[in-house]
């Protein structure tokens, strides 16, 4: 059994704290916020987040960060991306040397490019941090229902012990070596959902899906590598996979996000109706700056940023993804 405290209380800090919760371990949950605090210890569900799901007596919540880093064997980090800084500095002074920290959250910072274990690292020198990421909705993980997911680090003895802590009989976990790869993945697929769920509110069918899906994993492999990530990662479940889940899925909310904008909304009132941290919208600039940090093509992800920041429509720009120049499909067609 380990002392595994989630910092963060939203739907995917509460799936996680079931699914570990019944691995045997124990489990504590910090949230900033007293009154989601109070919530969950009243009623043992999280009833706006994760709905139907029962927490367990004996999982522990608190708004004390002190109380929830102490003695810990590992630390998991739920909070949304864009406030994975900002938590970090409130640990300062908390966490020991050595101290297993796993990022669990999907994002790129945009003002400095940085990785969200990067940002770990930078601002607490000293941990081991971690990345578990996969496709991987919290509302099924909550719910007991099989998935598969990717745990990284920095050595191999770490992730094959956070591989036995999260394994189960219905979340199955593999190990990788390949940090940046595992983050980049779960970053970018959400820009690209936003443009999936922004062709279904336009009222287009499975073949501009797909589309977007297979062209979207081509950019973000032509990128990911680029940076030093490796194919097989993009291809994987935390490439392909978490991207075909959040373009489809009902629970993805970038993908909700994207139908709203194709539905008419703007991107400022498409968040208001998610009511929750749609996390490729932060992503977008940071993606596009990345494409042209590393000199590499990324249309499909130009264009969100155009819809999202520029008031261009949906419908225009697609028309344009779809009026590029005639280009090969993998650039290696064998012809002499």
């Amino acid at each position: 059994m380990a002392k595994i405290g989630i910092i963060g209380a939203g739907s995917w800090g509460i799936g996680l704290s079931v699914l570990l919760h019944n691995n045997g371990h124990e489990i504590s949950v910090w949230s900033i916020l007293k009154e989601e605090i109070e919530m969950l210890n009243e009623k043992r569900e999280h009833v706006t987040k994760l709905p139907g799901v029962k927490l367990a007596e004996d999982i522990y919540f608190t708004d004390d960060l002190q109380e929830i880093t102490a003695g810990k064997d590992v630390l998991i980090l739920a909070v949304p991306s864009p406030y994975t800084r900002s938590t970090c500095k409130m640990m300062k002074g908390l966490v020991k040397d050595g101290q297993i920290v796993v990022n669990v959250a999907k994002g790129i910072e945009e003002g400095t490019l940085c990785t969200l274990t990067d940002i770990i690292e930078e601002e607490l020198p000293g941990v081991n941090a971690a990345v578990l990421s996969g496709p991987s909705h919290a509302e099924e993980v909550g719910r007991g229902l099989p998935t598969t997911c990717v745990v990284g680090a920095h050595d191999k003895k770490t992730a094959q012990y956070l591989q036995q802590i999260f394994l189960s009989p219905v979340f199955r976990v593999y190990t990788s070596a390949d940090m940046l790869g595992i983050e980049l993945g779960g970053a970018l697929k959400n820009v690209i959902a936003l443009a999936a769920g922004t062709a279904d509110g336009l009222g287009y069918g499975d073949n501009t899906k797909a589309a977007l899906i297979t062209r979207g994993i081509a950019e973000i492999a032509r990128l990911g590598m680029a940076m030093g990530g490796k194919a097989e990662t993009f291809y994987g479940l935390t490439g392909i996979g978490d991207l075909i889940v959040t373009c489809a899925s009902v629970h993805s909310r970038n993908r909700k996000a994207g139908y709203l904008i194709g539905q008419g909304y703007s991107m400022e009132e498409a968040m208001a109706e998610v009511k929750m941290i749609v996390e490729g919208v932060y992503s977008a600039k940071a993606a596009l700056a990345l494409s042209k940090k590393y000199g590499i093509e990324m249309p499909i992800v130009e264009q969100v940023n155009k819809v999202l920041f520029e008031g261009k429509r949906a419908d225009e720009a697609v028309r344009e993804l779809m009026l590029r120049g005639p280009k090969e499909e993998s650039g290696e067609t064998g012809w002499q």
